[in-house]
């Protein structure tokens, strides 16, 4: 951990994100030293030492881990994070690493479209899945007898919020374990350990990178037992990084602040100007004071976000909105300084209605983004 980001109580968030996962300084070495491109290592004689062979550790992946450690845990030694190849990698080192056949697992019904197929998988091999909305702390209702509570909060693409601490107090005490998806509201919007949760996970795909560029997966955790299964799985599996990805994504943090700071001020504004228009339904974003999440995200959150969500009366009114926009990507990811919006419902995998529409609101000048959805709004009508 270097100096700047050892003391939680006088270092700012985007401090600790330029800083970040360097290592102490060297005279005539660069701050950030490039992507360590190595298959193997030299090794005589007894093996020793942290790099041995690719697929176990690289030195790219020890300055991002640490990195997403000082941004997840601030000042605390005890935490410890593994990058993956992609979000999803993240997440089933996380499920398979912890549960066997016989445990039980309670997963959000209404979370990111691909855990059904994770689901699926987890039944085939004799772990019992139970499924429970995010919002209300609904998953309280299932938790008896689990090994494993999986939350998202905010979840995707719906934006319901959950009272973290209190789900994890209960998993606590019935001895199961929490992992957290933390994607969309990154560590600078939400630290899942402080709130109890053994492992935070996430896409850093999204906005922890913000480019559209990489693919990445972390899992955060307190536990060194439970972590070393996690490690273990990703040797079994292989399911690695690149250090191009890893050394582009640790580039990409140091602007992590700017980036969140001014993508959840302009969505909030997106929001509150889609809250005039009588076209718009079921807007969701938890920033908004009206919003059904706002008082446990306003316990819980320190930034709300970049996604906002909403419905249209039809089909063809949300894809017309869709062709309408100019500074908006029809894109399925989210987090970009590029903004991106779909109707989700064209994937087949989210129970939502037809026109939904899933927006991820970049970095573009909010006066002119908020234009361009008003102008599209207006166009989509004809």
């Amino acid at each position: 951990m270097s100096d700047a980001t050892k003391n939680e109580g006088r270092v700012g968030d985007g401090t600790r994100a330029v800083r970040a996962g360097l290592p102490e300084p060297a005279k005539n070495e660069p701050t950030l030293p490039g992507p360590v491109f190595a298959a193997h290592f030299h090794l005589p004689g007894e093996v020793s030492g942290p790099y041995a062979y690719g697929r176990d550790d690289n030195p790219t992946w020890t300055l991002l881990e640490r990195a997403v450690s000082e941004l997840e845990a601030p000042g605390r030694e005890d935490t410890e994070t593994l990058v993956f190849a992609s979000g999803m990698a993240a997440i089933s080192a996380v499920l398979f690493s912890q549960l066997r056949a016989g445990d039980a697992v309670v997963l959000p019904s209404d979370g990111y479209q691909v855990l059904p197929m994770v689901g699926a998988q987890l039944e085939a091999y004799g772990i019992e899945v139970r499924t429970a909305p995010t919002g209300g702390d609904a998953q309280l209702e299932v938790l008896d007898g689990a090994r494993l509570l999986w939350i998202e909060s905010p979840s995707n693409p719906g934006l319901d919020v959950c009272d973290i601490r209190r789900l994890a107090e209960a998993a606590h005490a019935r001895g199961a374990l929490v992992a957290v998806d933390n994607t969309l509201a990154t560590p600078l919007g939400q630290r899942p350990l402080e709130l109890g949760a053994d492992f935070s996970v996430a896409s850093g795909t999204k906005q922890l990178t913000g480019h559209g560029d990489v693919l990445l997966g972390y899992v955060t955790g307190r536990d060194a037992e439970a972590m070393a299964a996690v490690r273990r799985w990703r040797k079994i599996v292989g399911a690695i990084s690149g250090p191009m990805e890893a050394w582009l994504a640790h580039r990409s943090i140091a602007t992590l602040q700017l980036r969140v700071d001014r993508q959840n001020a302009t969505a909030l504004a997106v929001a509150e100007a889609l809250r005039q228009r009588p076209e718009v339904s079921g807007l969701r974003y938890p920033g908004l004071s009206d919003d059904p999440s706002h008082k446990i995200a306003a316990q819980q959150m320190r930034r709300y976000g970049s996604v906002v969500s909403f419905t249209l009366p039809t089909r063809t009114r949300a894809e017309r909105f869709l062709a309408a926009l100019r500074l908006v990507e029809d894109a399925t990811s989210f987090g970009g300084v590029r903004s991106t919006a779909e109707r989700r419902r064209r994937w087949g995998g989210d129970a939502v209605p037809e026109g939904f529409i899933r927006m991820s609101v970049g970095a573009e000048d909010p006066e002119d983004l908020v234009a361009d959805v008003l102008r599209a709004l207006d166009e989509s009508a004809e």
